[in-house]
């Protein structure tokens, strides 16, 4: 037996109640849920399953659980059941009672604070199941551990009673069910797609454990079993990054794929190029989506930048080149998903979105630096694909600067003055002012005649815009449309560090709503929008800006009563309520356009904030969303179709 086996086995054996640190108690989680979670709106909502499913990941990390099961039951109270260790239940000398209570009940008390315990911890700037525990208007946990079964019930965080022994066990674990509280949360109804996003990526990231996701509140009226998926991956970065690029061209045949330690530190990295003109890198810390980046993000660029530079220049490939190469060159068309485990990481900001650890970044560069560099040497053609690609960025970037002048010479700012098609509004306060991009001409005018001019602009599109998953750079600059947005928004592009860097310093708007049709095509604009967003301007998106507004589908009416319907559900009950369930009896004006309303409908309808209904676009899950767009606007129809069928199904459930 190794030296690391012997200490993983002392360390198992050592797991019991003082293993569990008590750092301090639970009293403001239900006085500022917001300030633990997030907020409590969708995304507070889902974390609290997440930290849970944390749990159950430190044990797996730890060596001792492969199997999670995650169940969303019909009352939206959700189940999660691992095969780890079971959480300790003998008593806590300090506390005076159960591990299990203590782990319950006492917010940041758990075996991560004890190094012994947990070599590395996804939660640990986590608030734990204790926080959960007290958002939770019941909570009940069972855990299998040394032959015996043990549970206890807790109410809004207080224990109904003490830890009860309830029967023998065969193997060990733990089953926790929460009921989130509805009087805290703004949403109650949990989401299978945001689940099952979050599941897929922790499948990728560790690699050996099968995560299933199970919903007991829709069956498949075909087979009768519940909706339900099963994760699991066996190489782990590589296969999820042959995911994210699954609708991509490829520009090399193979994912260059990392797996080492630098100085303690575990790196994992999968990257590889495609035909694309995106820099698509996600990365993680302790399985942590990472998205504002940080030291290991740093290091890999340095490292990647380094690397192909050299044999660049080593290979006589840039003699010929007359402009400077960019950072920004080798990573075009690039996709990389970094993974990293640090024993204390430490996260700038409560959001756990930026490491700061400055020892990672020069862990990752040699990690980087070393394998790309073998790699390049033993794959000359890959190689020489890849520097062409670089030289090609290199050439675009100087033609896209062009045309990012022209932007920024018609800038507002700059006093080139605003779109003419542009409707502005009176106020000049972006906190209070919206902009409404409406698809065409005819639903732009209804929308100028409707709107309130003191905080509502108005821009209109002609058609559909270009669609920039397939762009160049300069391309996307070069359209008149899409100028036109950028102008009117008054953001700039571009800094001496990054090329394609956005800056909303003067952004003129804080809510930009995507106004189209409520059909086939007006869907389609919407997604062309959305990518455009999610592509070259995804701060917006993250800062919460960016909104679809709903119009209605139908204008029901019976005699002098008239309802607006949103959807075929709601049209179906309007009939039955006014027309006795019989179809013909009531007048149904289905509305194909936004042009077909009048102003005042479209106002009432999709315009008035008193009334109207906004969908926030928000991105829960970068590596997803990159997945999905690609599939949604490239080339290759096979996933495309397959996405399609697979959603089309559950499409009517979030109706």
């Amino acid at each position: 037996m190794s030296e690391e086996e012997k200490a993983s086995n002392a360390a198992s054996a050592n797991y019991g109640a003082n293993s569990i640190q008590v750092l301090e108690g639970l009293e403001a989680v239900r006085k500022r849920p917001a300030m633990y979670i997030g907020d409590i709106g969708i995304k507070g909502l889902h974390h609290l399953v997440y930290e849970v499913v944390d749990n159950s990941i430190d044990e797996a990390l730890a060596g001792h659980c492969d199997t999670v099961y995650v169940t969303i039951n019909e009352n939206n109270s959700i189940t999660v059941v691992d095969n780890g260790r079971g959480i300790p239940v003998d008593m806590h000398e300090k506390e005076g009672k159960s591990a299990l209570e203590v782990v319950m009940t006492v917010l940041h008390a758990g075996g991560k604070f004890d190094k012994d315990s947990y070599k590395v911890s996804g939660g640990l700037h986590g608030v734990g199941v204790s926080c959960v525990n007290a958002l939770s208007t019941l909570l009940h946990v069972e855990v299998s551990r040394n032959g015996k079964l043990y549970m206890q019930e807790y109410e809004c965080g207080v224990p109904k009673f003490p830890v009860k022994e309830i029967g023998t066990s065969t193997s060990n674990g733990t089953s926790v069910t929460f009921l989130p509280d509805a009087s805290i949360f703004v949403e109650s109804v949990y989401k299978y797609d945001i689940l099952a996003s979050r599941l897929r990526e922790l499948a990728f990231l560790n690699a050996g454990i099968t995560l299933t996701l199970t919903d007991k509140r829709h069956k498949d009226d075909e087979t009768g079993e519940f909706r339900s998926e099963i994760f699991h991956s066996d190489e782990g970065l590589k296969e999820f990054v042959e995911y994210i690029d699954e609708a991509r061209e490829k520009l090399i045949d193979n994912v260059i794929h990392i797996s080492t330690e630098k100085n303690g530190i575990p790196v994992e990295i999968a990257m590889t190029y495609n035909t694309s003109y995106n820099e698509n890198i996600h990365s993680y810390v302790n399985n942590i989506n990472t998205i504002e980046g940080g030291t290991h993000l740093a290091g890999f660029r340095r490292g990647l930048t380094r690397t192909l530079k050299k044999y660049a220049e080593d290979s006589k490939m840039l003699d010929k080149l007359k402009i400077e190469i960019s950072g920004d060159d080798f990573r075009e068309g690039l996709t990389a998903v970094i993974s990293i485990k640090v024993q204390e990481p430490q996260f700038e900001g409560q959001t756990k979105t930026k490491l700061g650890n400055n020892e990672v970044m020069g862990s990752v560069d040699m990690a980087i630096g070393e394998a790309l560099g073998n790699y390049l040497e033993e794959n000359p053609k890959a190689a020489k694909t890849i520097v062409e690609k670089v030289i090609l960025a290199a050439t675009a970037r100087h033609a896209a600067r062009k045309a990012r002048e022209m932007v920024q010479r018609k800038s507002p700012l700059s006093g080139g003055g605003l779109p003419g098609k542009l409707a502005d509004c009176a106020d000049k306060d972006p906190e209070k002012c919206e902009l409404f991009l409406v698809e065409g001409d005819s639903a732009g005018g209804t929308a100028k005649q409707g709107r309130s001019r003191q905080f509502q602009a108005i821009l209109p599109l002609r058609g559909k815009i270009l669609n920039v998953e397939k762009a160049m750079q300069h391309k996307v600059l070069e359209s008149e449309e899409i100028r036109n947005i950028y102008t009117a928004l008054g953001v700039t592009i571009g800094t001496e560090e990054d090329s394609k860097a956005l800056n909303i310093k003067k952004l003129r708007y804080h809510k930009i709503i995507i106004m189209t049709d409520a059909d086939v095509d007006g869907s389609h604009i919407a997604t062309l929008i959305m990518t455009f967003f999610f592509r070259h301007m995804k701060e917006l998106i993250e800062q919460g800006y960016l909104y679809i507004a709903t119009p209605p589908l139908y204008l029901c009416k019976k005699g002098k009563t008239e309802e607006y319907c949103w959807n075929d559900m709601q049209r179906q009950a309007f009939i039955e309520k006014y027309g006795g369930g019989v179809e013909g009896s009531v007048h149904t004006q289905r509305y194909k356009g936004l042009g077909e309303m009048n102003e005042t409908q479209l106002w009432d309808t999709t315009m008035n904030p008193e009334h109207r209904t906004l969908r926030q676009i928000t991105i829960e899950n970068a590596a997803m969303a990159d997945h999905v767009f690609s599939m949604l606007m490239g080339d290759d129809v096979a996933p495309r179709r397959q996405f399609i069928e697979q959603n089309a199904t559950y499409a009517k459930i979030d109706a």
